[in-house]
């Protein structure tokens, strides 16, 4: 399998893992603030690094059906959010691809 190296952002304000602080995702990456999750407040992110990803379920959320991937820090293992795959209703469709961090599992690494 090799060996796995982590990225490490270069931005003014970047978002790490709470529990390790692993790089996650820069602030210039926020598509929105306006999420929630299970502890609270997330972001959408277009972009996310040093993470894996859970095998793709079908979840009934707020906003509808969609296909969602837990994600978790890939240094400690820690669940910090979920990546959409798939959303059924169209006006949810801009949500494929994306990422959300939920607040209360980041901190900020300058």
């Amino acid at each position: 399998m090799g060996l796995t190296y982590n990225i490490y952002l270069n931005a003014d304000k970047i978002f790490g893992c709470k529990n390790c602080k692993t790089h996650l995702a820069s602030h210039d990456t926020i598509i929105s603030r306006n999420f929630r999750g299970q502890h609270g407040k997330a972001y959408l992110f277009n972009a996310v690094v040093n993470i894996t990803q859970a095998e793709a379920v079908e979840r009934n959320m707020t906003t509808g059906r969609h296909v969602v991937r837990d994600i978790t820090c890939r240094q400690c293992k820690e669940t910090v959010g979920w990546k959409y795959d798939k959303a059924f209703e169209a006006s949810e469709k801009y949500k494929e691809g994306k990422y959300i961090l939920e607040a209360e599992l980041l901190c900020q690494v300058y």
